[in-house]
């Protein structure tokens, strides 16, 4: 974990991820421990959101521990990465994906967010 980083849990979900989305954008990262793809992405997410220094969170959920969190956003595979900002829903995705697409995913996330502020 990092000052950036967060394991999130039912009782905390609001407060964590909701209301915490409204200062900077919470990647919400729902994945499992058995699940292989989840194990390449989780690196490479801490790894972003070491690299972006503060600008978005990242908010962990171990699907297993946390089964209603997984049922609210409809997850039908793992890892589902899903982006708030604002205390909305505002983007997500599904599956390992590459740093490149990463980055973009985040970049266009700290956009929106700066945007709905203006």
């Amino acid at each position: 974990m990092s000052n950036y980083s967060y394991n999130v849990e039912e009782e905390s979900f609001d407060e964590l991820v909701v209301a915490a989305s409204h200062n900077l954008p919470v990647l919400l990262d729902i994945s499992a421990d058995w699940c292989a793809p989840c194990r390449v992405l989780g690196p490479l997410l801490h790894k972003m959101v070491i690299a972006y220094g503060g600008e978005f969170i990242l908010g962990i959920v171990d699907a297993d521990e946390n089964m209603k969190i997984a049922g609210r956003h409809k997850v039908r595979g793992f890892p589902t990465v899903v982006a708030y900002s604002r205390g909305i829903e505002v983007g997500r995705f599904h599956g390992a994906q590459t740093e490149r697409f990463l980055r973009d995913f985040i970049d266009n996330l700290l956009e929106r967010h700066q945007a709905a502020q203006a």
